[in-house]
């Protein structure tokens, strides 16, 4: 299947994580022209050096530096055509005494909900103009479980935003959906879950995924929240 990527400009934020890596990849092997996006320069070029692609320094956190970065990328490269969003500190970082805490869960959705929407917001003007956009967001089946309250909060809150930003550009020619990832790991033999537990997957088949809905193959899906790993076992929702 031809995915339509051949010269696509793409922007994965949070490239250097392993997701968004793993993303970069596949998307270089697609053939697009790829821009990897992440706080830490150091690590940004190294990995972009590695790949061959191009890079620029962005903070989600930062509206001034989202504004900036995503004006350097367009002075470059002409446009956006994709974008993926993978940023957020690992849900490892969520601090399991702090759970209940109201500034804990304010920092846990301003670190990973607030981080998709400053990006997007940002892409949408050049991509409804363009007539052709791919936003990817990479939330989790954590969403829809109570083991945490920051990381369930915080994924449930972008795959809402996600959904409502998909409404808003409907016909436009631009997608938005999310991948929902359970445990992910280097490899897996995607052995059955417990019941109430999410499936695993591979970093290279949650970006496999993502990768597909970044093409022109699938401009009739958006809005979507898609499982990687097997959905919440016994779970219908």
């Amino acid at each position: 299947m031809d995915l339509g990527l051949q010269n696509r400009v793409a922007l994965v934020v949070g490239g250097t994580g392993r997701i968004g890596a793993a993303t970069a990849r596949q998307l270089v092997a697609e053939g697009a022209t790829v821009v990897i996006a992440a706080r830490n320069a150091e690590k940004l070029a190294a990995l972009a050096t590695e790949l061959g692609v191009d890079s620029v320094v962005l903070d989600a956190a930062d509206d001034a530096s989202v504004t900036s970065a995503i004006d350097e990328v367009l002075a470059r490269h002409g446009r956006i055509d994709v974008a993926v969003l993978t940023a957020a500190p690992p849900v490892s970082t969520l601090d399991p005494a702090r759970d209940l805490e109201a500034a804990h869960l304010l920092e846990a959705i301003d670190g990973k909900s607030l981080g998709f929407l400053r990006v997007a917001t940002a892409l949408l003007p050049h991509m409804t103009s363009a007539g052709f956009g791919r936003i990817v967001g990479v939330s989790g089946q954590i969403a829809r479980m109570t083991t945490t309250l920051a990381g369930s909060v915080r994924n449930g809150t972008l795959n809402t935003i996600a959904k409502t930003l998909a409404d808003s550009v409907a016909g436009t020619g631009v997608t938005i959906n999310v991948v929902n990832p359970g445990p992910v790991l280097d490899e897996t033999q995607h052995p059955a879950p417990e019941r109430g537990r999410p499936g695993e997957s591979s970093y290279a088949e949650v970006a496999s995924l993502i990768v597909f809905l970044t093409s022109v193959a699938a401009g009739g899906v958006s809005g979507e929240e898609i499982a990687t790993g097997h959905k919440l076992l016994g779970v219908e929702s």
